[in-house]
């Protein structure tokens, strides 16, 4: 039970540093794979399969799902789209992320993106976390798995409908 404790605390207040918060200096990749466990509680699990590289954030900008390193150094605005990609590929594909994230780039800046990244993170952590109970029996541990990962499963389905809808068509920029 105390794993679930854990992961209830972590859901309630385990958050990516505000814009304000993440360092202004320009940092090397070994710095930013190390700084990125803060932001996404996914990478500070032990024995979580989420992890992040420097061959995968190569690959981000190479995909162009984030703005390319000045020289060897990211800054602020590097770390905010790594945060926000580091959960976005948990669910949806680079092509899926990089629709997302374009179309919510399309009329605001990175500072504006991120602080509503981080709203909705804050809502939807609450959310699950107010869902698990860390005094449940086993039985009613089962029951709430299932109803997440049913939840997941349909909110997974909506969401990849909704890209589709929003995705830019042949012809159409």
């Amino acid at each position: 039970m105390e794993t679930i404790k854990d992961l209830k605390k972590k859901l309630k207040e385990s958050r990516p540093e505000e814009w304000d918060v993440i360092p202004d200096i320009d940092l090397y990749m070994d710095q930013v794979i190390s700084y990125m466990t803060r932001q996404h509680i996914g990478l500070e699990m032990d024995g979580d399969e989420e992890n992040l590289t420097s061959a995968m954030i190569n690959n981000y900008i190479k995909s162009g799902l984030l703005p390319r390193a000045k020289g060897k150094k990211y800054n602020r605005e590097h770390i905010c789209y790594l945060t926000a990609i580091c959960l976005l590929k948990q669910v949806l594909s680079v092509n899926e992320a990089g629709v997302l994230l374009s179309n919510q780039m399309e009329h605001r800046d990175i500072r504006d993106f991120y602080d509503n990244y981080n709203q909705v993170l804050d809502e939807e952590y609450n959310k699950v976390a107010d869902e698990i109970s860390d005094s449940a029996t086993g039985e009613e541990l089962a029951q709430t798995a299932l109803r997440l990962a049913v939840s997941s499963y349909a909110q997974k389905l909506a969401c990849k409908k909704i890209l589709e809808e929003i995705m830019p068509h042949d012809g159409e920029e």
